[in-house]
């Protein structure tokens, strides 16, 4: 039953991920990747409130394995990285790397400290 909740969570995160991410990119005229980092952001908020309030394992995999899986992307971000490392966008590069683990920790604190107002 596990798996069947972590595959339907992620049937749901994966193309969430790619409308956003399409969304947000298509409104910047910018090789940075905005929407990239708008879903990996969003995912850790979600994961962070999700862990932060009592969840049933179900819930957990549903929308944390699954979903939240599935909505956010490391390998995404590292190809991103890489390319503008390639194309000798130092600046970018570091600062795509920097405001990612920043803003994602963050957001995933936030979700927990809001979790833990309920």
């Amino acid at each position: 039953m596990t798996v069947l909740l972590v595959a339907l969570g992620a049937a749901l995160g994966a193309p969430s991920r790619y409308l956003l991410d399409r969304t947000v990119q298509s409104r910047h005229d910018s090789v940075f990747p905005w929407g990239t980092l708008t879903v990996n952001v969003i995912g850790c908020f979600l994961l962070g409130l999700l862990t932060g309030l009592p969840a049933a394992p179900a819930v957990t995999a549903l929308l944390g394995t699954g979903f939240c899986g599935a909505l956010t992307t490391y390998s995404t971000f590292s190809y991103e990285t890489l390319r503008l490392l390639r194309s000798k966008a130092w600046l970018l590069a570091g600062f795509n790397v920097v405001l990612s683990l920043v803003a994602g920790l963050g957001a995933a604190y936030l979700g927990v400290a809001l979790a833990g107002a309920f």
